[in-house]
């Protein structure tokens, strides 16, 4: 059985390759370098180690395949192989997953076992090596057709100061304000601005971030603030 090192190792090779938010990536292709999504890469990456799909839209057909965030999801809480994002950070091969908001994407990393993380991040940046601390994830996640070594020391993650973002009941004041003035100011219809973030806010974020060639989850972290000149 592949360990998370030879996950961890396979995926390295593939850094500065190109990002394409939808990009298909046939899992048994052995050759592929691009273009990625963060879900196909994970998903590749997975499938090149084990031999096995895991948070695809059907795992019975690796060239078919579509993975999607939500279909780790699903395919993580089934297996019951979700552990805490502070145990994922310090797993090398884990995977680091935010869920995709209705309507939206996710985001999923894989976990370098040192506070760093190897994903297909977005247009602008392509395949990179980011850092855990610093950023919203909901679960880590180690499939089961991957051996995982336990780690030696898990230490206390970072959450980020602020993200603003789809929730029950709606994430209100007058930053989520702001917020909407500030894409509306530059074509992004976030609705009405009324301070309360709902879905329009979400779909007018999530296109601004298209356009920026940043990571298009359609949640408003500081990076995505300054870009809107609200930091």
């Amino acid at each position: 059985m592949a360990t998370g090192d030879d996950l961890l190792a396979l995926a390295a090779q593939h850094l500065n390759e190109k990002y394409v938010l939808g990009a298909r990536v046939p899992k048994d292709n052995t050759e592929w370098t691009g273009p990625w999504d963060c879900a196909e890469f994970a998903s590749w990456s997975l499938f090149q180690a084990s031999g096995k799909l895991f948070g695809c839209s059907q795992n019975n057909k690796p060239a078919m395949a579509d993975a999607f965030t939500g279909f780790w999801e699903r395919d993580a809480k089934a297996a019951d192989c979700t552990v805490a994002v502070a145990v994922a950070k310090a797993t090398p091969g884990a995977f680091l997953l935010r869920f995709p908001a209705p309507s939206l994407i996710g985001h999923i990393a894989i976990s370098d076992g040192t506070g760093g993380t190897v994903e297909a991040h977005s247009t602008a940046t392509g395949v990179i090596r980011g850092k855990v601390d610093g950023r919203r994830w909901d679960v880590g996640v180690l499939p089961p057709m991957i051996s995982y070594a336990e780690p030696a020391e898990v230490l206390p993650t970072v959450p980020p100061s602020l993200v603003l973002r789809l929730k029950q009941p709606n994430m209100k004041g007058a930053l989520v304000e702001r917020l909407q003035q500030a894409l509306a100011d530059r074509g992004f219809s976030p609705g009405e601005i009324d301070g309360s973030f709902g879905p329009h806010t979400a779909a007018a974020v999530h296109a601004f971030q298209l356009t920026q060639g940043m990571l298009a989850d359609g949640e408003a972290g500081e990076k995505t603030l300054q870009a809107l000149g609200l930091r």
